[in-house]
């Protein structure tokens, strides 16, 4: 499967979830045919075997998350890993624990006379964690999050690659100044989309021009202030990539309120791929969130590991794949687009 991923320029979850035929993965059909495309250059083989055996007759996954009300990310993370365990017949259990260490304590007494197979440890937001101690000594695997002396496997989102490809999707419709609307400061995905953005600058040689990064909160409020800022520049931005969706979905109505047209006047990208991006107008392109994705690699992990397989503890990124729609697709920079493809 390293050999696929290498060929087809995707990472191994990707390739994964593409031989598998996983319902429910949002890759495009792009992605999907160079996997498959790959795999059979190679002479990979992937063989159905239907259900199979729980590790040691465990049958149990537990799935912590911090939280699931304020975003979705943690409940798409645990479809993830609950779809992957019932290929096995695991069972999967979500406890949230609002990352309170005497519920988690609560939630282990609680469930100690089940057959647990190990934990999934999940945040909402990217981050270092300390693994809390009611869960110290058992199998666990972290979603979203990472521990710092690298003793668990921890799965997480591409996002540095996935900063780098939204600016240079926009590099490829002939934009050159490009505005970027950054996250939460301090949050590891917010420092990684701006160190994304400012690789696919420095690789199409374009020098970096602070005036053109403004900080934001993940809040639509955040999208419409600072898209008023960089249009107010003496030498505004043609394109504006936007941290997240909800900033984008900002953008757009300062965008409107200023009378310029998206994309003709200036493109727009978000990232995490939400719901209401397909819905706003035009449609939002941007980069998909791979909770979903992250979730079946834990559970995947989990499971190997309890059959003695992934011993050495790593850090595994999911690529963050493009979803690209009209809010970047102007008819009068295609010609542009076109000639770098081509090149």
């Amino acid at each position: 499967m390293m050999d696929v991923a290498a060929a087809a320029g995707v990472s191994q979850a990707t390739v994964s979830l593409v031989l598998s035929g996983t319902k429910g993965a949002r890759l495009a059909d792009a992605t999907r045919g160079r996997v498959l495309e790959a795999a059979q250059a190679l002479g990979y083989r992937f063989v159905r075997r239907g259900t199979k055996a729980a590790p040691g007759g465990q049958s149990t996954i537990v799935f912590v998350a911090d939280e699931t009300s304020t975003d979705p990310w943690m409940s798409l993370a645990f479809e993830g890993a609950r779809d992957k365990a019932l290929e096995y017949g695991i069972n999967v259990l979500m406890a949230v624990s609002h990352g309170d260490a005497d519920v988690e304590t609560n939630i282990i007494a609680g469930l100690r006379k089940l057959p647990i197979l190990g934990l999934i440890y999940g945040t909402i937001l990217t981050r270092l964690v300390q693994i809390p101690v009611a869960l110290a000594g058992r199998r666990i695997v972290l979603v979203n999050c990472y521990d710092e002396h690298h003793e668990h496997h921890s799965v997480l989102p591409g996002d540095l690659l996935g900063g780098r490809t939204a600016t240079e999707h926009l590099l490829l419709y002939g934009r050159r100044r490009i505005g970027f609307i950054n996250g939460q400061q301090g949050v590891d995905a917010a420092r990684d989309r701006l160190k994304g953005y400012k690789q696919a600058l420095a690789s199409n040689d374009i020098a970096f021009d602070p005036a053109l990064v403004r900080p934001g909160n993940w809040e639509p409020s955040a999208g419409y202030e600072m898209t008023l800022e960089l249009m107010a520049l003496d030498n505004p931005p043609d394109a504006i990539f936007c941290a997240n969706d909800m900033m984008a979905v900002g953008c757009f109505d300062a965008l409107k309120q200023l009378g310029a047209i998206v994309p003709d006047d200036v493109a727009v990208i978000g990232f995490d791929d939400r719901n209401i991006a397909q819905y706003t107008h035009p449609p939002l392109s941007t980069l998909v969130l791979p909770l979903y994705e992250m979730g079946r690699t834990a559970a995947e992990l989990l499971i190997d590991a309890a059959g003695g397989l992934h011993t050495t503890p790593s850090r595994i990124k999911v690529e963050c794949e493009l979803i690209a729609r009209e809010s970047t697709a102007c008819q009068r920079f295609d010609n542009a687009e076109a000639t770098v493809a081509a090149q």
